[in-house]
């Protein structure tokens, strides 16, 4: 007995070997930075035109700052409404999508084909989406040439100068870039469901709506709360495609100013104590959201 407990010790001691690696490049890249972000955000430290301020400890000034301005919610609330309006549509087409892939009645053709299509924008830099958009809906752009040749419009239509115009653009890119990454997750989770459920519906006579609602979509709600966390910590770190499509400024009006824009900002600016207290606040509005998202969902499933 003895011995074979030594060889168990033996055997598991390379499992801790083999965790090194990652244990070393969290603490070096990940836990590291963390703390040295909480630490700066107890102090005053930033650069007034040629001159450093600080590093001077100020306790949580940097956070009331902050919290009393108002910006963060008006900020908090552009990111929310950029990220509805791209995830609303995104959640909707693919559970159509991935139904229709995993319905074996409907015997559909050429799927790898289709699923291999809807996953490319997946792979496509947001970067590159965003000036790709920024071409498309520019004044003289293809976009507004074809709503003038159709006589929709009598005159270019200033996409960017318009606030709901330019928060459907960036939701509308998000939306496109996710949802085949959002579908084969669905797929993923009904493939899994057990058929026999599916026969023993269509053996009692119900419909394809009461098996989607009835069956479907309860046993995939665990998929559904991962995706919806992930997409929402994802919204909450939305930077690149505003950032390019409105050239950093996050106009109109500033309506579609991100939070990681304006922590790009203060980055920017090199005052590092209001982006460590910024980063912090971020870091917490997520953890609750997605800890509300989850307990929402738990106590639905109980």
């Amino acid at each position: 007995m003895k011995q074979k407990k030594s060889r168990v010790v033996r055997y598991n001691k390379w499992g801790y070997i083999f965790l090194i690696p990652f244990v070393a490049v969290y603490l070096i890249f990940q836990l590291t930075p963390l703390v040295s972000t909480i630490w700066n955000s107890f102090f005053e430290n930033y650069r007034s035109g040629l001159k450093q301020i600080g590093p001077n400890f100020i306790g949580l000034a940097n956070y009331a700052k902050i919290l009393s301005s108002g910006e963060l919610w008006r900020y908090a609330g552009n990111t929310m409404i950029m990220w509805i309006i791209g995830f609303v549509p995104q959640i909707f087409f693919s559970l159509l999508l991935a139904a229709w892939f995993t319905d074996p009645s409907l015997r559909l053709k050429g799927q790898r084909f289709f699923k291999t299509v809807i996953y490319l924008p997946n792979l496509i830099m947001a970067s590159a989406f965003a000036m790709l958009f920024f071409t498309l809906f520019a004044d003289s752009g293809p976009v507004n040439s074809i709503l003038i040749n159709l006589h929709l419009i009598a005159k270019p239509y200033k996409w960017m100068s318009h606030v709901a115009s330019t928060r459907n653009l960036i939701g509308l890119m998000n939306f496109v870039m996710w949802f085949g990454n959002t579908t084969i997750l669905l797929m993923a989770g009904m493939m899994g469901i057990d058929q026999s459920l599916y026969e023993a519906a269509e053996v009692d006579g119900a419909t394809s709506t009461q098996i989607f609602f009835r069956i479907t979509l309860p046993l995939l709600r665990p998929i559904l709360v991962y995706v919806l966390i992930t997409s929402l910590i994802g919204g909450l770190q939305m930077f690149d495609v505003p950032q390019i499509l409105t050239n950093g400024t996050g106009d109109p009006m500033r309506s579609t100013l991100s939070m990681i824009m304006w922590l790009n900002k203060h980055l920017y600016s090199k005052n590092y104590g209001m982006g460590g207290a910024l980063s912090v606040l971020l870091f917490i509005i997520t953890a609750v959201l997605s800890i509300i998202v989850f307990k929402f969902t738990q106590e639905r499933n109980s």
